[in-house]
């Protein structure tokens, strides 16, 4: 069983939680994801399965969309209303107000990653550490913001928003830093990843309906073929004496144009991805079962 399986990962759920979820349903060990979602996230999570794997360092680039919502007034450790309040703001912030301060978050920034996370210090888990109430210096890293549409509010009161951003942004940091900006602090009450690359959450499956499909055997039916990630770039199909070459990591003649390429066998079965340079095709990451 190889290929990409869209989930709309529930709420309470960590990517992890997902994943091993999947690897019960499937009976497949060889599964994967990019792009982790919080457990007080829904949506797309993008999973990897068998040979499938091996392209998750590809999808993680990818740009994402999120629908989120963002309670003003309200600070917590977490940046997310899951989290311990550490001050709270009872001035009411309108919609004018708040769609006012959004252009000052677009385009390429610093972030400064929450404590609460995945990322490594010295080996160590942030969100680890921030359990045991140590709180360390984070280095800001580089992320853009693309697009910041304002949806209205929800039953709450709380504000929505269309998120277009690139990979290692952490939308409750733009929630807590959009707070800073007003003046009454913010966090994240809602988040769901509506895309990511070129797959939307409304082409993804539950797991219950993952679930049903394994029942009836036609969960391989749910997989997308692992060649899509890469519908950017161009396809060719090598010949036989190409083929075998390919097949025991071979470098081999190739008259194409210098750049990547979804390279096919020539019976159609997808190879890997290859690059050509000088005249001559390498594999950059191989996809066929050895």
């Amino acid at each position: 069983m190889n290929g990409i399986l869209l989930v709309d990962k529930p709420q309470d759920f960590t990517s992890h939680d997902v994943v091993a979820k999947l690897r019960g349903i499937l009976h497949e060990r060889r599964i994967g994801h990019s792009g982790t979602l919080d457990p007080m996230a829904t949506g797309l999570l993008v999973v990897f399965v068998g040979r499938a794997t091996r392209a998750v360092e590809f999808a993680e680039s990818h740009e994402k969309v999120y629908i989120a919502a963002v309670c003003t007034g309200l600070t917590t450790n977490t940046q997310d209303v899951t989290g311990e309040t550490l001050a709270t703001c009872d001035r009411p912030v309108s919609a004018a107000e708040f769609q006012a301060v959004l252009p000052e978050f677009l385009g390429e920034q610093q972030q400064l990653p929450p404590m609460y996370s995945a990322i490594k210090v010295d080996g160590k888990k942030l969100c680890d550490l921030a359990r045991k109430g140590v709180e360390v210096e984070r280095k800001t890293r580089t992320i853009e913001i693309r697009a910041l549409e304002y949806l209205g509010e929800d039953e709450n009161g709380d504000h929505r928003l269309r998120v277009v951003c690139s990979k290692g942004t952490y939308i409750r940091a733009l929630a807590n830093d959009i707070g800073q900006r007003l003046g009454t602090g913010a966090a994240l009450s809602a988040l769901r990843r509506a895309r990511a690359g070129v797959f939307s959450v409304e082409d993804a499956h539950t797991l219950a309906e993952i679930q049903a499909a394994a029942d009836r055997s036609e969960a391989e039916s749910l997989l997308l073929p692992v060649d899509l990630l890469f519908s950017d770039c161009p396809a060719v199909t090598i010949d036989a004496a190409q083929e075998k070459k390919c097949r025991v990591g071979a470098s081999f003649a190739f008259p194409g144009a210098d750049g990547d390429c979804r390279v096919y066998a020539p019976g159609g079965e997808f190879l890997m991805l290859g690059r050509v340079e000088n005249g001559e095709m390498h594999t950059v990451k191989s996809f066929f079962e050895v």
